[in-house]
């Protein structure tokens, strides 16, 4: 196991699974937060589109439509007095970089910076040692000696 894989001297069990909890929790954040960004890119590309309905409304004759469109949803508010990038500002600096910040900061205090013991234990204790493709970690195996590997 590489060093920075390796449990600091004297981290129990419980710290371990705890911060493994810890760093669920957050990847399980930066995961809404990808939804997030695809309902600001998905809004912001229906409202562009709007563009193209409000001109071809015009062009099938009918005006009173597209000033509709124009007036009621283009350009609107999603949730009063905000743009979705708005609302991902504020996810990014009331929820989501505290979340991250506290992770990394009982990382460095409880795991001595020392990311994802608790997957590198579970892969250590999972893996079938011997076998090319269970190898402990990067370069640790010669793949290149097996002909039927790209």
């Amino acid at each position: 196991m590489a060093e920075l894989d390796r449990r600091p001297e004297g981290m129990s069990d419980e710290t371990v699974e705890a911060l493994g909890s810890l760093s669920k929790a957050l990847e399980t954040t930066e995961r809404a937060r990808g939804h997030l960004f695809s309902f600001h890119q998905l809004t912001g590309t229906a409202d562009l589109e709007l563009d193209r309905a409000v001109r071809l409304l015009r062009e099938a004759g009918h005006p009173e439509w597209a000033e509709r469109v124009e007036r009621e949803v283009l350009g609107r508010n999603v949730i009063p007095g905000h743009w979705t990038f708005q609302i991902v500002e504020s996810y990014d600096g009331t929820y989501y970089q505290p979340f991250k910040d506290l992770e990394r900061a009982a990382v460095e205090r409880l795991a001595g910076g020392r990311d994802h013991v608790f997957e590198a234990e579970l892969k250590q204790a999972r893996r079938t040692h011997g076998h090319p493709d269970h190898t402990e970690g990067p370069g640790d195996g010669d793949v290149s000696r097996d002909p039927g590997r790209a």
